[in-house]
């Protein structure tokens, strides 16, 4: 099986190696002044990201672990890479090229994030790695690996980009077979810090006018409908609880993004802590991202002992929609052999 080409630089480690089931695992850190991101191969996972906030003081604002067993256990994909597709397919099947393939559901009879052993739950290996620069992890997936077609190579980069910016490069390659790809990261972000409450007080602006509604089996319904006086309505910024106790459980929907569809990058979301100072703002090149809330997030025993609960953090997942393969009207996430799917996430952190 052929792979993509990356250029490659020899790997040193920076903190100490585990042992999963004979291959090493280990936590590498990214540091640039006060800003560090701690990653590991296991699940290609964000473990932290610490910054200052508007007096300088730094804490851990993403939800996570102290250990790789702690990854292995988890059911929140906490800061994982989650594929071969993110996000929920509707019965676990679909057909492609004349072709029907079962996936192996693990949501009732459905599939998420490509199943009980989705890309979030493998070990990767580390390509490149410079520690005030950027990391690469890649993975290669088998034909018929959750019953998705097709052999798959695999590469998320992790950068330092200029002061206090974080980006991500998703790229796959298809070898042998037309499959899908939708490829996300499925960090827990509070911008108070991880261990500081629920996010429920953060501002958030979405910048889509449009969500994607889904069944009670959370599977998007085929249609786009717009959020303006709605519960799902983000288009100025304003706290995420205004308007949460109008929903079941919280918030956990596709937004269709704004801008044009050609654009390299487009702007997917912005939040605001008025206790931290601290700021995010999401620029992505998929269509759409996915708002989460916790809203499963019960009692679990995070780094330090902390015990995260419901809306303890949120997730902003950029992404191609949901279920796309079922919905010819939605964007395609066919990736074709030869052809290399690509999707970009930028994050940019300030505090005032």
């Amino acid at each position: 099986m052929g792979t993509v080409t990356f250029s490659c630089v020899f790997v040193v480690l920076a903190f100490l190696l585990a042992n999963v089931n004979g291959v090493e695992v280990g936590f590498y850190e990214l540091k640039r002044g006060d800003f560090s991101v701690k990653l590991t191969n296991y699940g290609a996972v964000i473990n932290s990201v610490i910054l200052p906030d508007r007096n300088g003081k730094l804490d851990d604002v993403v939800l996570g672990f102290d250990s790789v067993d702690g990854y292995k256990n988890d059911t929140t994909y906490f800061g994982a890479v989650v594929g071969r597709v993110a996000n929920r397919i509707g019965g676990a099947k679909f057909t492609l090229n004349g072709t029907t393939y079962n996936l192996v559901a693990n949501e009732g009879k459905n599939i998420l994030h490509g199943g009980p052993k989705g890309y979030g739950d493998v070990i990767w290996s580390v390509l490149t790695y410079k520690p005030d620069s950027h990391i690469t992890f890649t993975y290669e997936s088998s034909d018929g690996e959750e019953g998705f077609p097709g052999a798959l190579s695999v590469a998320v980069t992790y950068m330092l980009i200029e002061t206090n910016k974080l980006g991500v490069k998703f790229e796959a390659k298809a070898h042998n077979k037309a499959t899908p790809v939708n490829l996300a990261q499925h960090a827990y972000w509070n911008l108070g810090g991880h261990n500081s409450g629920d996010i429920l007080s953060h501002e958030l602006q979405i910048f889509g006018s449009h969500i994607t509604p889904v069944d009670e089996e959370l599977i998007p319904t085929g249609e786009l409908t717009p959020v303006k006086g709605t519960p799902f309505d983000f288009l100025e910024l304003h706290k995420i609880g205004d308007r949460i106790n109008e929903l079941p459980k919280g918030y956990d929907i596709n937004y269709a993004l704004d801008g044009n569809s050609t654009a390299h990058f487009r702007r997917a979301a912005e939040v605001y802590d008025s206790v931290s100072g601290r700021r995010l703002q999401l620029w992505t090149s998929a269509p759409g991202v996915q708002l989460y809330t916790g809203n499963l997030v019960h009692d679990v025993k995070g780094k330090g002992g902390y015990i995260y609960k419901e809306h303890a953090a949120l997730c902003l997942e950029t992404q191609g929609f949901p279920d796309s393969v079922n919905h010819p009207n939605f964007p395609s996430q066919i990736v074709n052999p030869g052809e290399t799917y690509k999707h970009i996430m930028v994050y940019r952190f300030t505090a005032h």
